[in-house]
């Protein structure tokens, strides 16, 4: 089983100066060492984005470039529109890369590991499961 890391749990992981040992944390650290980690390119943008230091965003895109991305495909960018119109019609808001991520995770049959509690308000509405270490 593989589970789609959100850029929240990712960035507690890998950006912090000092990485928290939450169990969050811990969890992840385990998925990795099962490889059942996956990870797509806009979550890879979202982590590398606003980082000052070329040594920091040089170390950072080293440890990401062990994960491959996973495949987005058009019917993911449809679904993503379509999670998003929905979530808003129920009062319930959200980035594109959010919705983006529902659809990949939703196709894949993929949980989602966030720390972001958006992600519970569209679990309510989508098909997508939440990964609960």
């Amino acid at each position: 089983m593989s589970v789609l890391v959100d850029t929240s749990l990712w960035s507690l992981a890998l950006r912090r100066e000092t990485t928290d040992s939450t169990e969050a944390v811990k969890a992840l650290r385990n998925l990795i060492l099962d490889h059942q980690v996956s990870i797509i390119g806009p979550i890879r943008q979202e982590l590398l984005s606003g980082i000052r230091g070329r040594s920091q965003f040089d170390r950072l895109k080293k440890d990401l470039s062990a994960f491959p991305d996973t495949e987005i495909v058009t019917d993911d960018y449809i679904s993503a529109a379509r999670f998003f119109n929905l979530c808003r019609s129920k009062g319930v808001q959200g980035s594109n890369t959010d919705f983006l991520i529902c659809a990949v995770a939703a196709r894949n049959k993929f949980p989602i590991f966030t720390t972001d509690k958006d992600f519970e308000h569209f679990s309510a509405h989508l098909p997508i499961v939440l990964y609960k270490p």
